[in-house]
């Protein structure tokens, strides 16, 4: 494996390792399924709100009115649903999903974050009376979506689903699907904000804008759950001796043993050919010997 690892590769060594090393010694791919290709169509639209959150907020009038300035997330956001929906169109036709019920299905988490900007906005230029370019030159704070970040430190890279942007913080924030547990945080989402929060320290302490980086949270979409992580002095050794694990297990020649969680083997894709031995052993066989 590369020096640097993806910090989604820590979350699935928690999930379940033996899935891990399926995917990426044995190359062997999970085959597409709605969950996956939401997930994947989600992230894609949060890329686009970014993109033009500046035209947006550069476009709103002076004594606009917050259903003015609601009305146009909301047209927005729809008009990039719909049209990256269609980008995903033969996938869904292969999995014979339907657009329009893929647009509801979606629609609801989309409004939500149509909602929270255009709050973010009205209300700042309520305390402001500020507007057009001015508006977006002092907005805060900033949200920014899909936000690419690397450490050669820590040996990780990745992608936060966004970050607000403060005059003095940033708060990194990891968007979830599906059920939230009763308390906190699933120990695999807990990993990744926590490396996250560690990888922007990181880059504030370089950065000539230097901003605090104390907190994050994971929202839980579906409950509406919002849990905080706090940054504490322990976990750069956490996630060092997570990454070294992880390195390890991927360039060990060995394939881990069985997560023993029915729950999670069941809904997993790669399951037929986790349990195929004989097909294991040909793909083992097969690795480059340095390996």
């Amino acid at each position: 494996m590369g020096k640097t690892i993806s910090v989604t590769f820590l979350s699935s060594y928690l999930y379940c390792a033996r899935k891990l090393y399926l995917e990426c010694v044995l190359r062997i791919v999970e085959p597409p399924k709605e969950t996956l290709v939401l997930g994947g169509l989600r992230h894609e639209v949060y890329e686009y709100i970014n993109n033009i959150e500046e035209r947006i907020v550069k476009g709103i009038k002076e004594r606009s009115s917050f259903e003015d300035v609601l009305e146009i997330y909301r047209k927005e956001y729809s008009e990039l649903l719909m049209k990256t929906i269609g980008k995903y169109g033969r996938i869904l036709s292969d999995l014979k999903l339907e657009p329009k019920e893929i647009f509801k299905k979606n629609w609801p988490l989309i409004v939500k974050e149509a909602d929270k900007r255009a709050n973010n906005v009205f209300s700042f230029m309520e305390r402001t009376g500020l507007s057009g370019e001015e508006l977006w030159a002092k907005l805060t704070p900033k949200l920014v979506s899909e936000l690419n970040i690397m450490s050669e430190n820590l040996g990780l890279k990745g992608r936060i689903d966004q970050v607000e942007v403060y005059d003095d913080i940033v708060v990194p924030i990891e968007l979830k699907t599906g059920k939230s547990p009763n308390e906190g945080a699933w120990p695999s989402h807990r990993i990744q904000l926590l490396a996250y929060l560690l990888m922007l320290s990181e880059r504030m302490d370089g950065s000539s804008s230097a901003k605090d980086v104390k907190e994050g949270k994971i929202i839980y979409l579906d409950s509406d759950k919002v849990v905080n992580i706090t940054l504490n002095p322990f976990a750069e050794k956490e996630i060092k001796e997570l990454v070294s694990k992880t390195n390890a297990m991927l360039n060990s020649g060995k394939l881990p043993d069985f997560c023993g969680n029915e729950n999670k083997c069941s809904a997993c894709g790669l399951k037929e050919n986790c349990y195929d031995e004989v097909f294991l052993k040909e793909r083992l066989e097969a690795l480059p010997k340095a390996r």
